[in-house]
């Protein structure tokens, strides 16, 4: 089974940028999102990717992701998963010990939220944090990509 173990960070201040990181735009949607499964549509560039993750307990979930058409993506996108659409430019910056912190910067109906993730092979992985991160938001569930379609970062009080 495929397994995601990953850390989620709010982003305090632009000093990330200093190491001057080329970004990837990414353009996702959801074609489910429930409690215990999401199926997600993406492109990154001209490549379609399709993955399922399971039920998030702390940092870990199943995941499963495969490749697919990128024109195939793109209509899925525009045609059944729900919106808005999440927009994001991921930067990927390295973390040391063959880790990378991956930067998303939110475009759209989530414009303005900065977070960072860190994927990790094992649940109690010891990892040095730079000074731009700042809050843990792993296990909040208002950060998650699927909950941003149901309620975008704009519409927060």
């Amino acid at each position: 089974m495929g397994q995601e173990i990953e850390r989620k960070f709010l982003v305090v201040s632009d000093e990330w940028r200093t190491t001057d990181p080329t970004g990837l735009s990414f353009r996702q949607g959801y074609l489910c999102v429930d409690r215990e499964r999401t199926v997600r549509v993406r492109t990154v560039g001209d490549q379609g990717f399709l993955t399922i993750k399971g039920k998030s307990t702390g940092a870990v979930r199943a995941e499963f992701e495969y490749s697919i058409d990128g024109g195939e993506a793109r209509t899925m996108l525009d045609t059944l998963c729900l919106k808005p659409l999440i927009e994001k430019t991921r930067y990927r910056l390295p973390a040391g010990g063959g880790l990378w912190w991956e930067v998303d910067v939110f475009a759209g109906d989530n414009a303005g939220l900065v977070v960072a993730e860190i994927e990790l092979p094992e649940v109690t992985q010891v990892f040095a944090r730079p000074a731009w991160i700042g809050t843990e938001v792993t296990e909040d569930p208002r950060y998650f990509n699927s909950n941003l379609v149901l309620k975008p970062y704009k519409s927060w009080a």
